[in-house]
């Protein structure tokens, strides 16, 4: 159970840290030229990807069994420890409200990034019914 905490750690920090990268970037230099809105929208995809390449990564990298119950506890774990983060940093770096950092959201690129918040959390899961698949077909 412990390990298993660790790895779902792991994968949030590399998925935080990709996004805590991209997001000067995205504020500084796309927004102002796109808006916030199209900046974000842009964005998203990057960071769907970098999500999958990080929940293949430590499913590979720490042989994370095929178990749906741990791949979901891992996911489910570093999608707390994101939500946390996310709401610590709207708090102590923007001045937001627990609720105005839900609120505040652009219904459209908010919406987007939600279900990017879903698939982050899934994502060990779905890594998990790919590879199978890819294996059957293999075989």
């Amino acid at each position: 159970m412990l390990r298993h905490l660790k790895i779902g750690l792991v994968y949030f920090a590399l998925v935080f840290g990709a996004g805590f990268a991209l997001g000067p970037i995205r504020i500084l230099w796309l927004a102002p030229k796109v808006g916030v809105r199209t900046a974000e929208l842009i964005e998203s995809p990057i960071m769907i990807v970098v999500t999958w390449l990080a929940a293949r990564w430590i499913i590979r990298r720490f042989a994370v069994p095929s178990l749906l119950s741990v791949r979901l506890g891992i996911g489910g774990f570093a999608l707390f420890l994101l939500i946390s983060a996310e709401v610590g940093v709207g708090i102590g770096l923007r001045g937001l409200s627990a609720s105005e950092i839900i609120t505040a959201r652009d219904p459209i690129s908010g919406s987007v990034y939600f279900l990017s918040l879903a698939l982050f959390g899934l994502m060990p899961t779905l890594v998990l019914r790919l590879g199978f698949r890819r294996s059957k077909e293999k075989s």
